[in-house]
């Protein structure tokens, strides 16, 4: 009996020297004292339900998330159910203008071509034309089959034909003073006539309108002053200015791959016309090719003869209301075959500059005869002002004749 107590009390003594001590046993509770949460009640550990003003675009209610997506995905939808129904409505269309094609006879009048050239307003700007230009047949011809071809265009369209724009963009090649300005102006006014053209007006454009001085100022350029012609017609001028062989990194480049791209992208909307000399303008193309396949219409301007010059002048003389006399007719056409053998010749530009001077020469002859010479009174009559007499174009001639070689280009 007393080993075995002895044993008891051995046992229980051991088992009481490795057991913990009070406090260790409290601190290792999970659950135990006032504090419940073993990791502490810190605040950065609570919740605020978003109440801090810096975070408040960093909550949504989840009602809010699912009505923005409910209502992205009816839009999504509606925008396919009217792009079905476009798609619906167009073969409708198609279907019906089929059917009318098919029950149409060859005999349904169309309308006659003087009708629509008439109605238009066609006719009288080709009238113009006829009025406004001396010669350049060809030119005229020219003109006159493209006006063919959207009148033609029209009435097609107006019976239900399947129609397109054609390629209106044009070059104009001929030496100074040919009248390629004149006409740009003419076409512009027929394209706005039938419709293929929004205003009708030109804007005439130069490499120092259209290329900048630096990185950068090329583009705004170009685009200001395609933006101008917008509905009408851009005519560049010496076209071949604005590419340079010779320098890789002229910014004139930048310029024409815009206008390229426009006339691709906008040509229902806007023509452009180059003009210039035929060899510079022939070697323009060549450097860009993709100019050259985009313009449809390729008009030569021939230099006028001297027959065509004096009836030029004429004109001019018509429209600024004076009369020519009969005689003089003759030393004008003498003194123009003249300066047409000298350098810088610019055909009805030269013809301008001559009427200007013939008309200082009959004012100064006017003012001598009445106002100096007091002839009559000093009363002169509306023939007297209206006078342009063989005096005023020998002038001319008698500088040309009587001048060193190297002025005579100033006379």
């Amino acid at each position: 009996m007393n080993l075995s107590a002895a044993l008891s009390l051995l046992f229980i003594a051991s088992a009481e020297a490795f057991a913990p001590t009070g406090s260790a046993r409290a601190s290792t509770q999970l659950f135990g004292g006032a504090n419940q949460n073993p990791f502490g009640n810190a605040k950065s550990l609570e919740y605020t339900g978003g109440s801090d003003p810096n975070n408040d675009h960093n909550y949504g209610r989840l009602a809010e998330k699912l009505n923005e997506a409910d209502t992205e995905r009816r839009k999504i939808q509606e925008e396919a159910d009217r792009r079905e129904r476009a798609a619906e409505i167009r073969r409708e269309e198609r279907l019906a203008k089929i059917a009318y094609m098919n029950d149409m006879p060859d005999s349904q009048p169309a309308g006659t071509v003087d009708e629509f050239m008439f109605k238009e307003g066609v006719q009288d700007q080709l009238d113009k034309l006829d009025h406004d230009l001396v010669g350049l047949l060809a030119v005229k011809k020219r003109v006159k089959e493209i006006a063919a071809l959207l009148v033609l265009d029209k009435m097609r369209r107006k019976l239900g034909f399947e129609t397109s724009v054609p390629s209106l963009h044009m070059s104009f090649t001929g030496a100074p003073g040919t009248g390629k300005t004149t006409v740009a102006v003419r076409m512009g006014q027929i394209l706005a006539k039938m419709g293929y053209a929004r205003r009708g007006h030109v804007v005439l454009a130069t490499r120092d309108d259209l290329v900048g001085q630096y990185v950068g100022h090329t583009a705004p350029k170009t685009k200001e002053m395609i933006k101008k012609a917008m509905g009408g017609v851009l005519l560049v001028d010496e076209a071949y200015y604005l590419y340079n062989a010779a320098n890789d990194r002229d910014y004139g480049q930048e310029s024409i791959e815009i206008l390229l791209n426009v006339m691709e992208n906008n040509q229902d909307d806007l023509v452009v016309a180059v003009a210039g000399y035929k060899d510079r303008m022939d070697k323009f193309f060549s450097y860009i090719p993709g100019m050259m396949s985009r313009i449809g219409n390729h008009i030569d301007f021939p230099n006028y003869t001297a027959d065509e010059l004096v009836k030029i002048a004429g004109v001019m003389s018509r429209d600024l209301e004076y009369d020519i006399d009969d005689d003089a007719y003759a030393t004008f056409k003498d003194y123009i075959s003249a300066r047409m053998e000298l350098p810088f010749f610019s055909n009805a530009r030269t013809v301008r500059n001559a009427m200007d001077r013939a008309r200082m020469n009959s004012a100064i002859r006017t003012f001598e005869r009445f106002a100096i010479d007091g002839e009559n009174g000093g009363v002169c009559s509306v023939a007297d002002l209206k006078n342009i007499s063989a005096q005023d174009f020998q002038i001319l001639l008698d500088d040309i004749l009587n001048a060193d070689t190297d002025k005579r280009i100033f006379a």
